[in-house]
């Protein structure tokens, strides 16, 4: 499995459905109960940028995973983040590099060949988020969600919950898609639909 080019097609999968979004969007609650729209944006933009600075060997600061900043152009913004992540990751040792994940635990780092494969899961699944959010189509790839279930299944239930990365597991209905699969390994319902906040 080619973590980079399945990562790389993860971030663009999440920038088409982006790219939807309006200025009327922003304020619309998301599949993430903490957040906006706004704030899943900046989300994704802060986890580039904290991703960017792990594979620099800087990931430890917790400021450098939230000062993602949307400016007056969230779109923009999350495009900027992509060049600013897929450049180090495409650096030729980058995969055994030890990645900072202060997220995960104070002092918790990972290969990068690891990191990376979180990272695919995130923009997956949160391209999901801004999708259903703004009813735009989420299509990923066999190949993509393949990927993010062989990573899903490995995050462990402990530490789920409000307030964390992941809710903890749903059961899904009988014969689902890969992709209802994966959103239920995540703690998301695949018929959410999107209210006021």
């Amino acid at each position: 499995m080619d973590i980079r080019r399945l990562d790389r097609h993860a971030l663009l999968l999440t920038g088409e459905v982006v790219s939807r979004v309006k200025t009327d969007h922003l304020t619309l609650a998301t599949p993430c109960a903490d957040w906006t729209l706004y704030g899943l944006l900046r989300h994704l933009v802060s986890q580039n940028e904290g991703f960017a600075a792990s594979a620099r060997g800087a990931g430890e600061p917790w400021a450098v995973w939230r000062d993602g900043d949307l400016g007056d152009d969230p779109v923009g913004a999350y495009e900027a983040s992509v060049g600013k992540v897929t450049a180090p990751f495409a650096e030729d040792d980058v995969l055994e590099r030890r990645f900072a994940l202060p997220e995960v635990g104070e002092g918790f780092a990972v290969p990068g060949r690891i990191a990376i494969g979180f990272h695919l899961l995130d923009y997956v699944v949160h391209a999901w988020d801004v999708a259903v959010t703004i009813g735009a189509p989420w299509e990923p790839a066999a190949e993509l969600t393949t990927a993010a279930l062989r990573v899903a299944a490995n995050v462990p239930d402990e530490g789920r919950g409000a307030g964390a990365a992941f809710r903890r597991q749903i059961s899904v209905p009988d014969d689902p898609s890969p992709g209802e699969r994966l959103l239920a390994l995540l703690g998301r319902d695949p018929s959410w639909r999107p209210g006021p906040c």
